[in-house]
């Protein structure tokens, strides 16, 4: 499939569209600097990955516009203490005019966590995301008890790059997350790239009533060189309906948008599983109206 057909195939499934919960949109600047860290890929993981939408602002929402991305966050993330606050209000006012897009928010251990995220909920902020391991942080940490404590109390999700993949850090893999799990049990955590390369670890936190998983990557051919999703867990995803939702990694993705749908679709998981993770999960975890029966 082509991206010239995305928009076909979603119809055929009887949607008004897709929900990507993992798109990001980022300040110039620190867009420019994610770039420039991926036109290094070949030594930090040892493979090529051009960015297939490197564009300007404008021209990549037209392209999800195309899409036919209906809804989606501009995630921000930091990498240091101090810029947190700063990238929540970006992205907030992008947001506020921008059609489709979620208002996110993202956090650091630091002593004003609390405050800012507390702010940002009460803007609006319908959804978080962290990245452990760029930010090299332990999400065990004291400083941020008390945020994961208000996600959990307000129900918005917070999405979770926590896996090891596609490098490990510090304090990545399923036993730091899960430590924060026990301790906030209803936290809405959606695990990105399906928790990748620790995908059976990651899939078993969905024994919290709460904890999904994003498809970010996953299963496409790309991914399945570096680090294969196991065969014998298709089953378990299947079982999981209601717990995966479709994400993307646009615009920093070395392949057209259209490969992660058609991956998803390779495995022959039904139409009602596609419409679950393509827009039903997706809209239920944003707070949108609306499900696709089909």
């Amino acid at each position: 499939m082509r991206d010239s057909e995305v928009p076909a195939w979603w119809q055929r499934l009887g949607l008004d569209g897709l929900v990507d919960v993992h798109v990001h949109f980022l300040p110039d600047r620190v867009m420019n600097a994610v770039w420039a860290y991926f036109d290094q890929a070949s030594e930090h993981y040892g493979t090529e990955w051009p960015i297939a939408y490197r564009t300007s602002v404008e021209e990549r929402l037209k392209t999800l516009d195309s899409l036919g991305v209906r809804a989606f966050p501009a995630l921000v993330y930091p990498h240091k203490p101090g810029m947190a606050a700063s990238l929540n209000a970006w992205a907030r006012d992008f947001a506020a005019v921008t059609p489709g897009c979620v208002a996110s928010g993202t956090f650091f251990p630091e002593p004003s966590a609390g405050g800012y995220v507390r702010d940002a909920l009460e803007s609006g902020t319908r959804i978080f995301k962290v990245h452990v391991q760029v930010g090299d942080y332990d999400p065990r940490s004291g400083e941020l008890d008390d945020v994961w404590g208000q996600l959990a109390e307000a129900g918005v999700p917070v999405v979770v790059h926590c896996g090891s993949g596609p490098i490990p850090g510090r304090h990545t893999g399923p036993g730091p997350m899960g430590e924060v799990l026990r301790r906030h049990p209803r936290l809405t955590a959606v695990i990105a790239h399906l928790g990748m390369p620790e995908y059976a670890e990651h899939l078993a936190l969905t024994s919290y009533p709460n904890v999904h998983l994003d498809t970010t990557m996953a299963l496409t051919p790309f991914t399945e060189k570096l680090m294969p999703f196991p065969r014998d867990l298709v089953a378990r995803l299947a079982d999981l309906q209601d717990r995966i939702v479709l994400g993307s990694d646009f615009p920093n993705i070395p392949y057209e948008y259209a490969v992660q749908l058609s991956s998803l679709e390779s495995l022959s998981l039904g139409d009602d599983w596609l419409r679950a993770v393509c827009w039903n999960n997706g809209a239920r975890l944003l707070g949108l109206a609306g499900t696709a029966e089909g």
